[in-house]
């Protein structure tokens, strides 16, 4: 016994002054404990995502210049295969500390690999963002996404056409979409050029008709299938026929048909977006023409408000990578709380922030030529913390996939829209409830 003791007790000394000798070299090192730190940060599109991570990473260095950020561009199919497939393997290796995930698909890996992600609940503030932005970051309580990118919808116009149709700036704030066809229909007959596009096979318009009304394909749980009894979305693909049936649409099939038929002046709006701003403005012989309004609401569903998203991401900490709470800081102290990041980008690739006090920001001031004059950030973000809160759940592109033909046995063979939503519930239901 005494020999354990005395062991013990010499133990007990060592440990006491090595930890004596780490008090010593404390302060010495404190300015450069990120020493030979590495940061991975993966993130899709480089004229957007991209370069706002590069910016990030500029304003981190300055204080913290030991450590060594990549940013790797790969396809977002490609993140979302590679997350899935390492996630549900248990295998880490080769995984970012940091990712991007867009916000209809954060719910299925929150869900899914529960304990792949770091909360971020004590190192950013909540009540710092967008309000509508949390529910797709958060789970049981939890905060895992810091916010980015506001998908915000608006509706982009020619002003030239539409006046030439008879209306002005002030016929286009806050429409319903039955106000819209009328308008659409008016400018065809005067100018000839269709009121917008549409894809048959995105149902992107759909998605921002309902949750305009604080609705979505599942119910509040984020896993209950809401298509049949779903009052909201009904409107919506009602809306949706009467706009394929009103001769204003201009159909195309990708993306680069979309583009073009606004850059070539074939369409006289583009309701969708912020995001398309970037690619609007890119027509300079189409300088000062362009203005921008509140997205249209259902005129039909008293809960419809001339708000609503499209697209929108957040970025993540990958917990169990390694160096999580370095990665956790670097998200803290830059998309979390840093105003003038958000002012920089906001001038350098068209964000609209979902961090409140970017808003104030000089750059958000400021009038943009292409649109007349239009303080054109400003407008967006007072609709992005206006845009109804939903839970996009888990099954979003899954139900959606589904419902494309529902929505084209709606509108080209004219199925029974009650009918065919209750088909479509039971085949949603059948194929990703579990």
């Amino acid at each position: 016994m005494k020999t354990k003791k005395l062991i013990a007790i010499a133990l007990t000394a060592i440990m006491t002054l090595s930890m004596a000798g780490c008090g010593t070299n404390s302060k010495k090192s404190a300015t450069t404990t990120s020493t030979n730190k590495k940061l991975v940060i993966w993130a899709w599109d480089g004229t957007f995502n991209v370069v706002a991570a590069k910016e990030a990473k500029a304003i981190y260095l300055k204080d913290h210049k030991g450590v060594d950020v990549q940013i790797v561009e790969m396809a977002q199919a490609d993140i979302v295969q590679k997350l899935n497939t390492n996630l549900s393997s248990n295998t880490t290796e080769g995984l970012p500390n940091i990712v991007l995930i867009e916000d209809y698909r954060s719910q299925n890996f929150l869900t899914s690999y529960p304990d792949a992600f770091k909360d971020m609940s004590s190192k950013v503030k909540t009540t710092d963002f967008m309000d509508y932005k949390l529910r797709s970051d958060s789970l049981n309580g939890k905060l895992y996404g810091v916010p980015f990118d506001s998908g915000v919808a608006a509706l982009f116009y020619r002003t030239d056409l539409i006046e030439k149709a008879g209306y002005k700036k002030s016929d286009m704030e806050n429409i319903t979409w039955e106000k819209f066809i009328q308008i659409g229909k008016a400018v065809k007959a005067k100018t000839g050029k269709a009121m917008l596009t549409l894809d048959p096979n995105d149902l992107g318009i759909i998605r921002v008709m309902m949750q305009s009304a604080g609705q979505w394909y599942v119910k509040e749980d984020g896993k209950t299938v809401n298509l049949e009894n779903n009052v909201a979305l009904k409107e919506s693909i009602k809306v949706y026929k009467q706009l394929m049936e009103s001769g204003i649409v201009k159909q195309i099939s990708d993306w680069d048909q979309y583009v073009a038929a606004f850059q070539k002046g074939d369409v006289a709006s583009v309701p969708t977006g912020c995001w398309i701003s970037s690619s609007i403005t890119k027509a300079t012989d189409q300088n000062k023409k362009w203005a921008v309004a509140a997205i249209p609401k259902l005129g039909a569903v008293k809960t419809s408000v001339n708000s609503s998203s499209i697209g929108g991401s957040s970025w993540y900490v990958l917990d169990k990578v390694g160096d999580s709470e370095l990665a956790s800081d670097f998200l803290a102290k830059t998309f979390g709380s840093n105003k003038e990041l958000m002012n920089t980008l906001a001038q350098k690739i068209n964000l609209i922030s979902t961090l409140k006090a970017s808003s104030t920001t000089a750059n958000y001031q400021k009038p943009v030529e292409f649109y007349g004059g239009q303080k054109t950030a400003l407008d967006l973000s007072k609709w992005t913390s206006k845009v109804p809160s939903v839970n996009y759940g888990l099954y979003t592109y899954s139900i959606e996939d589904m419902l494309t033909g529902t929505v084209q046995s709606i509108v080209k063979s004219g199925a029974n829209i009650d009918t065919a939503l209750k088909d479509a519930q039971k085949q949603a239901e059948s194929a990703v409830v579990k």
